[in-house]
């Protein structure tokens, strides 16, 4: 049966950015438990904050998981993904012939729209649906399009991946990591149709002008499946990866109880060191465990709220009132162990030495640092309580105050003692030559 998409995560991922509007921050705990994948990253999407990383920043073949980017620049330049119709031309079959390619069985010649296409290229991770948006959006040149996936993972800030196709097919220069494609993954989520096709466990391909029969193509995410060994309930969607010298890969998402998650796993050894297919795929069980994990062993709490202050700062020109009292901005919630108080979180303001009034509700007086274990969670606003208003008396004693302490004044104030020195001192001596003048007059008439 088809799986539908969890229709909370939408909202989920809405409330998130209208509740938790912050820089993306981390929290890394460990987990009890041993992973088989190289790369890793883990991120609640409630609060944009990653709770597990295992060498997340290692540069790693990503695979068929590739074709996260290759959609976001599809539906970025196809406007009318539904609308848009795509032939197939015969370099889509051939470039692709004795690769070993996962196929979604396209033919040459075929007529299939731009959203048939993503769903044949989601799907079953159909190598000829990514070439086909390749050479149709790259204008006939396959490496034109992957010049746009770089030049879109650079803009997303991916500094640790380069792209040489459009499908994930080996290339020691194709590489991404970890949390490069948790970023792609998460970008991704707010395109069109993404999560509703990522969710599928399998596509109806309609009748075509090659084909008058329905084709039916099946996920390759047996998270998804529950006929699979590997089925999750509470999976999302995500993308999968695989060949020998990328290991298995996966990028997923789940919810449960009303928490958003998103995995990357990347790495998990397919082949053994004499070659042999590794039996269990490391990517889905990682994912499982990672997953099941956060959910039992992290919660959301609340540790700032606007209507309650943090601190407050000295404030000067108000009448009767020493001190400013300071909120949060906005609320804060962060991810923390269920067995953590949220007070815990230990607040560090950064705040100027005073502030002058007047001031007005809500205004940006300060910073906060808020961390946890020794690791910063966010930075948030600091603003003022209530407005104040100027007194004016306070104000004129203060602007009389900085005249007389001002440089110029105390120049021109020490030149004024100067000269009035200087005429004493002259008078002075002016009367006393006054004097001995007449007491030389006085002599002389006698």
């Amino acid at each position: 049966m088809k799986k539908k998409l969890f229709p909370g995560l939408l909202a989920v991922l809405f409330f998130a950015c209208a509740f938790f509007a912050l820089p993306a921050r981390a929290a890394v705990f460990q987990v009890d438990f041993e992973t088989a994948s190289q790369g890793i990253q883990l991120v609640n999407l409630d609060t944009g904050t990653v709770v597990y990383q295992k060498n997340a920043d290692q540069r790693l073949e990503p695979a068929s998981t590739t074709k996260i980017m290759t959609y976001i620049v599809v539906a970025e330049n196809i406007p009318d993904l539904a609308g848009t119709q795509i032939t197939i031309t015969p370099e889509v079959v051939t470039d692709l012939l004795g690769t070993g390619s996962s196929l979604a069985g396209v033919r040459e010649g075929e007529v299939l729209t731009a959203l048939q296409l993503l769903n044949c290229m989601m799907v079953p991770s159909g190598n000829d649906a990514a070439l086909a948006f390749a050479y149709y959006v790259g204008g006939g040149d396959p490496q034109a399009f992957v010049a746009m996936m770089n030049e879109k993972a650079a803009e997303l800030g991916c500094t640790g991946t380069h792209f040489t196709n459009p499908h994930g097919l080996h290339d020691p220069e194709h590489y991404t990591t970890a949390e490069d494609l948790a970023v792609m993954l998460e970008y991704a989520l707010t395109l069109p149709y993404f999560s509703e096709i990522c969710a599928q466990t399998y596509y109806e391909l309609p009748a075509t002008n090659v084909s008058a029969e329905p084709r039916y193509v099946y996920t390759t995410n047996m998270l998804l499946s529950q006929n699979s060994e590997y089925y999750y309930r509470y999976c999302t969607g995500g993308k999968t990866g695989s060949h020998d010298q990328a290991g298995y890969c996966l990028a997923s998402t789940a919810v449960k109880n009303g928490y958003s998650y998103l995995c990357v796993t990347l790495g998990a050894p397919s082949v053994d060191a004499d070659g042999a297919r590794v039996p269990v795929n490391g990517a889905f069980t990682d994912a499982e465990a990672l997953y099941e994990w956060a959910f039992d062993n992290l919660e959301i709490k609340t540790v700032l709220e606007e209507t309650r202050s943090v601190c407050d700062v000295p404030l000067e020109l108000a009448w009767n009132q020493d001190t400013l009292l300071l909120v949060p901005e906005q609320n804060y919630a962060a991810i923390l162990p269920v067995d953590v108080a949220a007070t815990s979180v230990i607040v560090t303001p950064h705040l100027p030495e005073s502030v002058e009034a007047p001031v007005t509700r809500g205004e940006v007086v300060g910073t906060a640092t808020l961390s946890y274990a020794g690791q910063e969670l966010a930075e948030v606003n600091l603003v003022a309580a209530v407005s104040v208003e100027r007194s004016e008396l306070l104000n004129s004693a203060k602007t009389v105050g900085e005249i007389v302490s001002s440089t110029w004044f105390l120049a021109v104030s020490a030149v004024i003692v100067v000269l009035l020195l200087l005429y004493i001192i002259l008078s002075v001596i002016y009367n006393r030559k006054k004097k001995n003048l007449r007491r030389v007059k006085k002599y002389r008439r006698m």
